[in-house]
């Protein structure tokens, strides 16, 4: 009696513990790319709950229909042969499952890959997003501005995030916007994503890269078109320029808060020429030993 009162007891505070809990931002989308992140992850999870609710259902039975009896001391258990058909189930099921699993996750990762859903023919915002040791950098080449940890966007519009890294490969995780993706050196990786509603939305990099790494997050705020007008005209008015000297200051290893300039460090620090799956602006692909050269560097710095 005292083990299953402690046992209940046990099951009832981690029930009350887990409603104090957050919920988990990736599965609360506010955008079409981690809406879709979000559905697969679900299927799956109910896939799995299904398999586990079955496979317990079956013990059940079993350890029921064929446990355990007082036999005859002369008793014998007959002789069973294979069974097909529990050979066939067996055997089938798990690669229905692999392959229905497989289908809506090659699905889903050309989906979150193109353009936000709805968005198809809509011109995209573009903004470099670069990462250095241990903060974002945040270009915006059309409004002339750059802001550090922080980027503005406006919603219902698709936006492109060019991704590369001063030092240390980086992940970059939006989790209610978008999924992860890589920022590395000599590289520049595209990630699509749109917000559907306004508000403020936590992003960081999710890969271990030092000691800082896990202050190295940075505020997504959406806005809607017109109050994302007036913050880039407020920015343009009273930011100060950004100089190479200071970006250079910029880039020493160490945590920031949240600044904003005018001007890029485009301008005397472009990206990387290079772009995931394509050629380099001369026509020549990257060689591996590049690539090699590139991770060097990173570590170095």
């Amino acid at each position: 009696m005292t083990k299953k009162l402690i046992l209940f007891s046990s099951i009832f505070a981690f029930l009350i513990f887990l409603t104090g809990c957050q919920s988990l931002t990736v599965l609360d989308p506010k955008g079409p790319q981690a809406e879709t992140t979000a559905d697969v992850i679900m299927t799956s999870i109910w896939t799995m709950l299904i398999i586990v609710i079955v496979v317990f259902i079956l013990l059940i039975v079993m350890l029921v229909k064929y446990r355990a009896r007082n036999q005859a001391d002369d008793y014998e258990p007959p002789y069973i042969k294979g069974n097909k058909w529990v050979e066939i189930i067996c055997v089938g099921i798990p690669i229905i499952i692999v392959i229905f699993l497989s289908v809506i996750t090659v699905k889903s990762t050309y989906e979150v890959e193109g353009k936000p859903k709805g968005y198809e023919n809509d011109e995209p915002l573009v903004i470099y997003a670069a990462s250095s040791n241990w903060k974002w950098h945040f270009s915006y080449p059309e409004e002339n501005i750059e802001t550090v940890n922080y980027v503005f966007i406006p919603t219902d519009r698709p936006i492109e995030f060019k991704l590369y890294a001063y030092g240390p490969i980086a992940s970059f995780w939006v989790p209610q916007l978008a999924g992860q993706k890589y920022a590395m050196a000599n590289m520049v990786n595209t990630l699509n994503l749109a917000a559907t509603e306004p508000g403020e939305y936590m992003g960081r990099n999710a890969s271990f890269t030092g000691e800082g790494f896990a202050e190295q997050t940075f505020n997504v705020t959406a806005l809607p078109p017109a109050d994302y007008q007036t913050w880039i005209e407020e920015i343009q008015a009273t930011a100060e320029p950004l100089t190479e000297d200071k970006f250079n200051q910029l880039l020493e290893p160490g945590r920031l808060g949240q600044e904003t300039y005018t001007g890029t460090h485009l301008e005397f620090s472009p990206p990387p020429t290079t772009h995931h799956g394509a050629k380099e602006s001369d026509g020549t692909e990257n060689t591996e030993q590049e690539m090699n050269d590139s991770m060097e560097d990173s570590m170095e710095n």
